[in-house]
């Protein structure tokens, strides 16, 4: 599994007119397949994430995936890491299903051959296989996550990033989602509200006040969560 590592990291909002500290100190290894971050709105959690393949930049300390520093080798750690947003249609970008999913493969140098047949396995395994010429922004809630993360996976990560992936879905597209992830062989890191997302993690961290207050098994660290709630 690839090694995300965090050290010192710190982020703050508006550097020049009363900065909001949002990460504070973050130091973590983290080597796991599977592993949940859960915490409060505002708690760091969701820019952390973003810290993990750049998306945001630390104010200080460093974070790294596999040695590559977000910093200085940012394109490199893109290639490593997928990110997928809460609401897909910040991530769709394209006319249609197929062309979506494409998009992601247009500066790798493949043949169109090649990139056809990437795609259409894509589709396939993501249950779009009869959604390839259909416009991406008319797809069902759940069929839009799966286009995003079909977008995300063709591009073969490493590591896949979710933030709160489930939060607009219903109760079956929700399940759905959960399954297809439950079933990668990519290393996630899953950001959630939705703490039964978590059963059969290997480890779950704890955000309050842009600091990692538990980091523990799915079972402590949602017992420690809820009693923070509390």
């Amino acid at each position: 599994m690839p090694v995300i590592e965090a050290r010192g990291v710190t982020h703050r909002y508006g550097e020049h007119t009363g900065a909001r500290t949002v990460l504070a100190d973050v130091d973590l290894r983290i080597s796991e397949p599977r592993v949940g971050v859960v915490g409060a709105n505002g708690s760091g959690k969701s820019t952390f994430a973003r810290t993990v393949n750049g998306l945001v930049l630390p104010s200080a300390g460093t974070v790294t995936v596999d040695g590559l520093d977000t910093r200085t080798q940012g394109r490199e750690v893109r290639r490593r890491v997928g990110f997928c947003f809460t609401d897909p249609d910040a991530q769709i970008v394209m006319p249609t299903v197929a062309e979506d999913v494409a998009f992601g493969l247009r500066r790798r140098g493949l043949s169109k051959p090649e990139v056809r047949a990437r795609v259409d396995a894509a589709l396939a395994s993501y249950g779009l296989a009869g959604h390839a010429d259909h416009p991406a922004h008319l797809l069902s809630g759940g069929q839009k996550q799966l286009l995003a993360l079909a977008s995300v996976l063709v591009t073969e990560p490493d590591v896949l990033v979710m933030d709160e992936p489930t939060t607009l879905l219903d109760l079956r597209n929700a399940t759905m989602i959960s399954r297809v992830v439950a079933a990668l062989p990519q290393q996630v890191l899953l950001v959630t509200h939705h703490l039964d997302l978590l059963d059969g993690f290997d480890r779950v961290l704890v955000f309050d006040g842009g600091r990692v207050v538990c980091d523990d098994s799915p079972a402590s660290a949602v017992a420690f969560y809820r009693k923070l709630m509390a």
